[in-house]
């Protein structure tokens, strides 16, 4: 977290107001970043399992040895764990903002989506 619990109580109104809508702009960032990488990873797999040869399960597991997919798949990984950070700062300011109901209540997020363990995105 950019600022402490502390800091963000004794902030006034408009101060945290704007640091929720600064959290949130990050997170929306690095949410389209993390889910434009995750989607070139499925292009590249989907590439190499068609332009490979042999049957299905050779082609598979070329897709799941071929190191470069495994190191596109550590980075979506990574983004992932930064933007589940993300998550926690803008979800303890809009906290911060309730509690001391500043402003109203912060808009709620247009959707909530649950995203999939690091197991299962691959890599």
């Amino acid at each position: 977290m950019t600022m402490s619990i502390d800091q963000l109580w004794s902030l006034p109104e408009t101060a945290l107001i704007g640091a929720y809508a600064e959290a949130r702009r990050r997170y929306a960032e690095k949410k389209l970043e993390r889910d434009t990488q995750r989607a070139r990873l499925e292009w590249m797999r989907a590439k190499m399992f068609v332009n490979a040869s042999g049957n299905v399960t050779e082609r598979k597991m070329a897709v799941d040895v071929s190191e470069e997919l495994a190191r596109k798949g550590q980075e979506v990984r990574e983004i992932t764990r930064d933007l589940d950070m993300l998550k926690i700062e803008v979800d303890v300011i809009e906290m911060m903002v309730r509690l001391r109901g500043a402003g109203g209540s912060p808009p709620a997020p247009a959707e909530e989506t649950t995203e999939k363990p690091a197991e299962e995105e691959g890599g």
